[in-house]
């Protein structure tokens, strides 16, 4: 182990959404910041290989061959992220293994910039609603905040990253900071006027972390609708680290990035009761290193963070770093997703869109809001809708067409307008839905593995059934024919927002961190990504990230200033 001379003010383990605020946040109040990546450099624009390919440019029009996909058994599982397009931000799961008590899809991108880069940018924010449900029904603890604590730093978020959207004053999800929303074709238009009127709800388009004003910020340019964003926006139309946070700290002058740097123990001093500083191993050379800082935050990722966590054993934290409470790496959330309906619609035959909007309609959560009207018995908490209308091509034309004059003049023609939407909902907090670390079973790096113990359980499988009835009901009142439903839960990881691991609390017996994302019994440690979640909320959990992480690391500064003066 070589132990690096120089002492920084912060380490931030982690590029991603999370590790891109807190690198932000701690080099624009001063401090002299190390940012560990254990990945590759991605340097915004020029590593963006596809970027501006299309399909007939690509091997296979952008699939992937069946030898190529054999590395990616895993990280395929969502039927989108391995494409040609795309394959090279996810991790070859031969080289990155992990175990499977019970099926679990993790989706990983080790590089600078995280996942940040691939993300789907929808952008919501939590409501009182969701910090405290665990309060009023019972399940997990209790949040030691509120929505009124992190309100403030949805702003400061939304302001710097730019999230369109459409202000509609609902309690269960309060309005952002918006740039101007996109726009709803008339298909989304027709169910949005319906809905209101037969059920009272409401839809609205995606609220995305995209720039769609001309409002200047440095490095970036408003979306140009190529809806090509998983392979990173030339433009920075969207919000990603590399494009916007990591560029910012680093016009300080106070960061220092380091990539090919796997963290895997946050050192602890007994004497001094704080964590002082962080080991890795080199990924290119395997060297080991250890640097020292006066304040650390963990932002690798939940199960990252976790493993991190764990590993970080020493006399006073036998079980792993701050883990008095025995719930670090359990209480595993995700969102499950897959279940909803489509239908086709006639009379819309005369219209059409243009541009490749990134982006599709939203429901919010319209079930279980506290009131009679809104309560469903069979289940707890709830769920939002995610989906969009489009209209066909000619591959819709009838097989006796497809021949002769009459097929190429069907070429030319739209197909069928149809519309899909699909459920999102909340996964309680269970202490049984754990990871663990093997170390039976080493890595490339001799580093324990993680091995996922986790399951879709009985309230979960009973709100996906309201989830399609709902979307039904709402299909057909529309006057949408040749509906089909849609029920595929696969399993916990599949909506990549993987949360609950390090979760905060009041309570060192029953929570890893405090309200500020510190570890309860080591103060100088932050763990501001979805580690650090209470509950799920229904919402993509992005934004609420970056708000808590801008929280925590200016606590953290002026902790440290308090300190030093």
């Amino acid at each position: 182990m070589k132990s690096i001379n120089e002492t920084y003010d912060a380490i931030v383990i982690g590029t991603g959404i999370s590790g891109g605020w807190a690198a932000k946040e701690l080099c624009e109040g001063g401090l002299k910041t190390l940012v560990l990546e254990r990945g590759r450099m991605v340097k915004h624009i020029e590593d963006y290989p596809t970027m501006n390919l299309d399909p007939w440019d690509q091997e296979l029009k952008g699939n992937i061959s069946a030898e190529e996909l054999k590395k990616y058994p895993k990280q395929s599982r969502t039927g989108y992220t391995v494409k040609n397009e795309s394959k090279h931000w996810f991790v070859n799961d031969l080289e990155h293994p992990y175990n499977e008590t019970k099926r679990f899809d993790w989706m990983r991108g080790y590089h600078v910039g995280g996942r940040s880069i691939m993300w789907g940018k929808q952008s919501y924010r939590l409501s009182d609603l969701d910090f405290t449900a665990n309060i009023r029904d019972g399940h997990g603890i209790d949040w030691p905040i509120r929505y009124k604590d992190i309100a403030p730093w949805y702003s400061h978020v939304e302001k710097f990253i730019g999230v369109s959207g459409e202000a509609l004053g609902l309690p269960q999800l309060p309005d952002s900071v918006f740039e101007p929303p996109m726009e709803l074709n008339c298909v989304e238009e027709h169910l949005k006027e319906s809905m209101a009127t037969k059920f009272g709800r409401v839809l609205t388009i995606g609220r995305v972390a995209h720039i769609t004003s001309n409002t200047a910020r440095e490095g970036r340019s408003r979306c140009q609708s190529r809806n090509r964003c998983i392979r990173g926006c030339p433009f920075g139309g969207y919000f990603s680290s590399n494009a916007s946070t990591l560029p910012a700290a680093e016009r300080t002058g106070n960061m220092t990035l380091r990539p090919h740097s796997i963290a895997y123990e946050i050192v602890y001093d007994a004497d001094k009761k704080k964590a002082t500083g962080v080991k890795i191993i080199d990924a290119e050379t395997k060297e080991k290193l250890e640097f020292k800082a006066d304040i650390i935050f963990c932002c690798a990722s939940a199960m990252a963070s976790a493993s991190i966590l764990l590993q970080s054993k020493s006399d006073r934290f036998p079980n792993g770093l701050g883990n008095d409470s025995g719930e670090l790496g359990h209480n595993i959330m995700d969102h499950h997703l897959g279940a909803g309906a489509s239908g086709k619609i006639d009379g819309f035959e005369d219209k059409y869109y243009y541009g490749r909007r990134p982006n599709g309609v939203y429901i919010p959560r319209f079930v279980n809001l506290g009131d009679k009207a809104s309560e469903n018995k069979n289940f707890l908490r709830g769920y939002g809708y995610q989906g969009r209308a489009t209209r066909g091509d000619y591959t819709e034309s009838t097989e006796e067409l497809a021949y002769g004059a009459a097929f190429k003049e069907k070429m030319l023609e739209p197909g069928n307008w149809r519309l899909g939407i699909g459920g999102f909902g909340e996964c309680l907090p269970y202490h049984d839905n754990k990871m663990s670390l093997d170390y039976n079973k080493l890595d490339q790096w001799g580093l324990p593995t993680i091995t996922f113990d986790a399951e879709w359980k009985e309230n979960e499988y009973a709100m996906r059934k309201d989830m399609i009835a709902q979307a039904v009901a709402m299909l057909e009142q529309a006057g949408f024919k040749d509906i089909q439903t849609r029920d595929q839960p696969k399993a916990p990881g599949i909506g990549i927002h993987e949360m609950g691991t390090a979760r905060m609390g009041h309570d060192p017996k029953t929570s890893v961190l405090n309200k500020y994302n510190q570890i309860h019994t080591v103060p100088n440690v932050y763990v501001t990504d979805g580690a650090c979640m209470t509950s799920a909320g229904c919402q993509n959990p992005s934004l609420t990230y970056m708000a808590l992480t801008a929280r925590a690391a200016n606590h953290a500064i002026k902790q440290f200033k308090a300190q030093n003066t």
